[in-house]
């Protein structure tokens, strides 16, 4: 009899939409959204189109169960029901948080991107989780100049934070940090004075990208719990048709850029 041909084989299935429920410190029980599940295993043996099935079967099995909280207990069942050497577990999705306008105190509700991925082998006692979140802010533009009149201006910066923390962060308290070392946040709404109040912040107040990503590293290397981390900083000018960008991750010394961001 021939010999039973093995292969390490990776399979999975990308994006497929669900309805999850997500860490948020504002409600408990998790914010409901809904997120792209993406899944990839590496299984030793043929390729079987059973296996594609098997992901849409166990993702329905815990339509219930679906979400942030749950993954790292959950990611266990695929690797048993796959036979997999290996899983892969990304959650996608869109939050939520409700922000107050700088002047009129107005409320709004700003949309975040954040992944949440759990990875895990036969080897691990434990997956490996990390969050990543993008946080839209504004700094300033690296051509401007101080010291002409009006000659300070900003530029969109998107702050994409990744952490790895032996307790899952909160998505507001993540947001919080990096707005809080921003020129100024970003906002869905706001009024006339709020328009103005920032307007006038921009052209009179200085942060570079590059200051503003060092001290975010600052903040998150005091953070206990916060095992490892990376922040990039990528910065869309309206004076080039490119962008530029900045990044530092644990371990490192100093942001690895070319220029002022």
């Amino acid at each position: 009899m021939p010999q039973e041909k093995r292969l390490m084989v990776d399979v999975g299935m990308k994006k497929m939409p669900f309805p999850m429920k997500v860490a948020s410190r504002k409600y408990p029980e998790g914010q409901v959204t809904v997120g792209d599940i993406s899944i990839n295993a590496r299984i030793t043996g043929e390729f079987e189109a059973r296996w594609i099935d098997k992901f849409i079967q166990i993702v329905h099995r815990h339509r219930d169960r679906i979400g942030t909280r749950n993954l790292r207990a959950n990611i266990a069942d695929y690797m048993k029901e796959l036979q997999a050497a290996s899983v892969r577990i990304n959650y996608d999705y869109p939050f939520f948080m409700e922000k107050q306008t700088p002047v009129s105190k107005e409320k709004c509700l700003v949309r975040y991107l954040c992944t949440y991925s759990a990875k895990m082998s036969k080897t691990d006692e434990q997956p490996k989780v990390v969050f990543k979140i993008d946080v839209p802010v504004i700094t300033t533009d690296p051509a401007s100049d101080s010291d002409k009149a009006g000659g300070l201006f900003g530029q969109l910066s998107m702050i994409s934070l990744e952490v790895n923390a032996s307790k899952d962060p909160y998505p507001e308290d993540l947001i919080d940090l990096v707005d809080r070392h921003a020129l100024s946040p970003v906002y869905s709404f706001l009024t006339a004075e709020d328009q103005m109040h920032i307007i006038q912040k921009v052209h009179q107040e200085r942060k570079s990208s590059v200051v503003m990503t060092d001290e975010i590293k600052e903040d998150l290397t005091r953070i206990d719990d916060i095992e490892w981390f990376s922040v990039r900083c990528f910065n869309s000018s309206m004076l080039h048709s490119f962008s530029t960008m900045v990044s530092i991750e644990k371990g490192m010394w100093v942001p690895m850029t070319g220029s002022d961001g």
